[in-house]
């Protein structure tokens, strides 16, 4: 798992990430929500950890212009506010779970691994792209009713794009998720990967914006 930390007090950003590698997941740890931005624009993450106040803004107003752009991406709030309203809001605005400062280590690894498991920000784990319908908790995929079976990095790449429907994903951030299986990605893995599930599931599944990246298409995927 690939967390990305939103946090401005050194010292409990410094501990949170040296739990999460103690917890054999990899983390980037940033202190602001511009250089979160940046950092979402190169790598794609399974879980963020998000401030609430911040240097330069609201982790809530993050986190609102998340769900709105169709990220599903699961958002776990760490804050000193602990009054009711305050929790109320941050669920409201599409978080997933919430910890109020301070707290255990050890509560926050459960935490992670629970919303994890759960695929929490997508309520209905169940996709349909015409006749190709998606399971993203038990990471299946049958297409006309039969199932298809992809290999982990063929799997990887395509979890990433249904993830994020209406998003545009560049190379360098799909070859993120590659990264994960330890071995060199070669340079044109994600071309490689990308034909391969066109030809498993559909030549218009998958779009290719010249230059920029790839997004699910718009199109029947059987086309």
């Amino acid at each position: 798992m690939r967390i990305l930390l939103i946090e401005d007090d050194t010292a409990l950003g410094a501990a949170v990430r040296d739990q999460i590698v103690a917890d054999a997941a990899s983390v980037d740890w940033v202190k602001t929500l511009a250089a979160a931005e940046e950092t979402r624009r190169v790598a794609v993450y399974e879980l963020i950890l998000l401030d609430l106040m911040l240097p330069d803004g609201r982790g809530l107003d993050f986190l609102r212009a998340l769900r709105r752009s169709g990220d599903v991406t699961p958002v776990v709030i760490l804050t000193a506010r602990d009054q009711i309203s305050d929790r109320i809001a941050g669920l409201n605005a599409g978080a997933d779970d919430y910890l109020v400062k301070p707290f255990d280590l050890s509560e926050l690894s459960a935490r992670i691994r629970a919303v994890g498991r759960r695929y929490s920000g997508n309520p209905n784990p169940l996709v349909s792209l015409g006749d190709i319908d998606i399971d993203l908790a038990a990471r299946s995929v049958h297409r006309a009713g039969k199932r298809v079976a992809l290999t982990a990095r063929e799997w990887a790449l395509f979890e990433a794009l249904v993830q994020r429907p209406n998003m545009l994903l560049s190379k360098a951030q799909l070859e993120e998720r590659l990264y994960a299986f330890g071995t060199e990605v070669e340079s044109n893995a994600i071309e490689v990967y990308v034909a391969r599930l066109r030809k498993k599931l559909g030549a218009g599944l998958i779009e290719t914006v010249r230059g920029m990246g790839y997004r699910l298409g718009t199109s029947d995927p059987a086309a």
